[in-house]
């Protein structure tokens, strides 16, 4: 097989600011690609779409100041997407994917597809994206990767790791155990080739670490656990490790004393990492899969209010660094930045090709292909953009309210928007932390919680995609003793 890559080192295609024998990665997988497309065509295909992965994955964890746990992995593999028209000029489709590489391997992998896709039944809404909407590179250098990601070998992973469990142990006498102090970093390259005439390929990196101290809680049995977390794509800008075990725990000792609070209509405030998952939530209801399957409270809801005026979010890829960008979607489509609620308003559901045809529109440029070659709508960078107030002035202007830092379970109905779950964080009294509260749940149905955010702070943090900033609903159900 020809997958010399001298030749397409300065392919458009997979133009980026990297070195030599970064480049001439991605330069091998997109001649491995580009080869695989053309035996499928030949094959008899009438579209192959091919995605080719490589790239290194490293955790290590210490707990009680011993390794408990290494692993590292690398892998390199193809997925595809192919399909040949049936009757009626509706297309078949079939999905496939391997990691053996091999002539050998690749021919078994093309001889597979093409044998799945006479097994499909014609879908009439299956196809390619429609060429014109095809984007060309070079891409927009997003600064998604680092080198130095790389070079952190399990010594120096177990090394960052007890050295901010040491920091959450030492910080104070009632931390008196630990779940422990997990590093982790990967680093990898994708390249997609399409018979429609997509090419283009780019590499990424991300590292993380995470403290989890243990307190007993006094005049109990019971145990209180708190945790802390950085995560980046660039080395550099981890946060070191000493100060993120002492925020570890921190968090874990302003847990001890915990207590229930009498059930009420209360203003609730949640910070970044609680409002987050209020906010995926609202992500997988603006989904273009659950919309043409009608499982969304948000069906045929474009244009009207569904938050309230202070409520903007976005989805967008072409943030430099940030977690979730891409140069291109997953059909091939140029990234761009989309706004999903204005002031309050719907603006836009997130559609691929498929999910568009059902709904009668053109994609908004969100698929997302997995390492099999499957395609669907999802998010990219997709967040609740900030507002002006300090997040500590959230909770000075809530004069009595519950402060939420974590949730539990998954009490969300998506077609009729009712939320409950069970709560933790703190109780507010005149604009102050009071005392840490347990056990209790918060609920009230998403479309009414949206609408009712009346306070938003400025501390957004890009540590994952899905991102928030602190924010307060004027009113929520807590029900407690």
């Amino acid at each position: 097989m020809p997958v010399d890559p001298a030749p397409l080192l300065n392919d458009p295609a997979i133009h980026t600011k990297n070195d030599g024998r970064e480049d001439r990665e991605l330069a091998m997988l997109l001649a491995m690609a580009d080869e695989v497309v053309r035996r499928t065509r030949k094959g008899g295909a009438d579209v192959a779409e091919v995605i080719a992965r490589s790239g290194s994955e490293l955790s290590a964890r210490i707990r009680l100041g011993e390794p408990e746990l290494v692993e590292e992995a690398g892998h390199r593999s193809l997925g595809m997407r192919v399909m040949r028209r049936g009757d009626g000029k509706a297309f078949r489709v079939a999905l496939t994917s391997t990691s053996d590489t091999t002539d050998e391997g690749i021919a078994r992998f093309v001889e597979d597809a093409l044998e799945l896709v006479e097994l499909s039944q014609p879908d009439p809404f299956a196809g390619p994206p429609e060429p014109e909407l095809i984007a060309k590179g070079p891409w927009d250098e997003l600064d998604l990767y680092d080198p130095a990601c790389g070079t952190i070998d399990a010594a120096e992973a177990l090394r960052r790791a007890k050295r901010a469990e040491d920091a959450a142990r030492s910080f104070d006498p009632r931390i008196t155990n630990s779940e422990g102090a997990t590093f982790a970093r990967t680093q990898g390259a994708a390249v997609m080739v399409t018979s429609g005439g997509f090419r283009g390929g780019y590499r990424g990196s991300y590292a993380s670490l995470v403290v989890t101290p243990v307190a007993d809680e006094p005049g109990s049995e019971k145990k209180r656990r708190g945790y802390h977390w950085t995560a980046r794509r660039k080395l550099a800008a981890l946060d070191d490790e000493v100060a993120v075990g002492e925020e570890a725990a921190r968090r874990t000792l302003r847990k001890l004393g915990a207590r229930k609070v009498p059930t009420g209509e209360l203003p609730v405030v949640f910070d970044p990492d609680a409002g987050r998952s209020i906010l995926g939530l609202l992500a997988g209801c603006i989904n273009g899969g659950a919309i043409y399957r009608r499982s969304s409270y948000l069906l045929d809801r474009e244009g009207t209010r569904v938050a309230s005026e202070l409520v903007n979010v976005i989805d967008d890829p072409l943030m430099p660094g940030a977690p979730g960008s891409r140069p291109f979607d997953g059909e091939g489509l140029a990234s761009r930045k989309l706004t999903i609620v204005e002031q309050g308003i719907l603006r836009t559901y997130l559609v691929d090709s498929y999910s568009g045809r059902k709904l009668g529109r053109p994609s908004t440029g969100s698929a997302s292909r997995g390492g099999t070659g499957g395609v669907g709508p999802s998010t990219t960078n997709f967040i609740l953009q900030p507002g002006k107030t300090p997040a500590a002035d959230v909770v000075k202007q809530t004069k009595q309210g519950l402060y939420v830092t974590e949730m539990m379970g998954f009490g969300f109905n998506a077609v009729t928007g009712d939320f409950s779950r069970g709560a933790g964080g703190f109780w507010i009294e005149n604009g102050e932390l009071a005392y840490p509260v347990s056990e209790v749940t918060i609920s009230l149905n998403l479309n009414e919680l949206l609408q009712r955010i009346d306070l938003l702070g400025d501390d957004l943090d890009l540590r994952t995609s899905v991102a928030a900033p602190t924010f307060r609903v004027s009113s929520m159900t807590v029900a407690g003793s």
